[in-house]
């Protein structure tokens, strides 16, 4: 692979990039809520005030936060990669897995993204709700899986034709410029 600059202006690569740290962010606020939602949990049960209901919330903001945070982790070098044999190859030979692994990678996401949305879907169309304590309309916070995912396959592919363009992969050079600033704390 070149070493072209992987960064490209415009107002496509903003947009994404905002779209991926959006998906950050609404992760990030995801688990800021379950934090105050635990502690209000703790605090109303030395007042004895009745907080099961917490419990079915918690469970459904754990998940948005998962789906919603995949892009913006990929797409800074978070995910688990297994890179022994990409080491061990020529460049031109790694460009190529790569796009393998990432097309792949795109199919894959892009069936459980599809999966997800017909799930919700039924879940909509059945007017299914919640048979735990707070009984809403099941679709949503299942409606955090579906758009996860398509951010998910958005970055995906996005890294994908970067690299069919010659270009390094945006995670690839994110975690080495972590580590010529001497941070390896994703290593730990």
């Amino acid at each position: 692979m070149s070493d072209k600059p992987q960064h490209r202006p415009g107002a496509a690569r903003r947009a994404l990039d905002g779209l991926y740290a959006l998906g950050g962010a609404l992760a990030a606020l995801c688990v800021l809520v379950i934090l105050l939602l635990m502690l209000g949990a703790s605090v109303g049960r030395m007042a004895n005030w009745r907080v099961s209901w917490i419990n079915d919330v918690v469970a459904w903001l754990c998940a948005a936060a998962a789906f919603l945070g995949m892009a913006y982790s990929f797409r800074n070098g978070d995910f688990v990669r297994v890179t022994l044999v990409l080491e061990s190859v020529s460049p031109r030979a790694r460009r190529w897995l790569e796009v393998v692994s990432l097309s792949i990678a795109t199919v894959a996401i892009a069936y459980l993204g599809y999966w997800a949305a017909r799930f919700t879907w039924e879940s909509w169309e059945f007017n299914d709700i919640a048979g735990n304590m707070v009984a809403i309309p099941i679709w949503i916070p299942q409606m955090s899986f579906v758009i996860g995912a398509l951010i998910f396959v958005v970055a995906v592919l996005d890294e994908c034709f970067t690299v069919l363009r010659g270009h390094r992969p945006g995670y690839v050079t994110r975690v080495e410029e972590r580590h010529a600033r001497g941070d390896f704390s994703e290593e730990l």
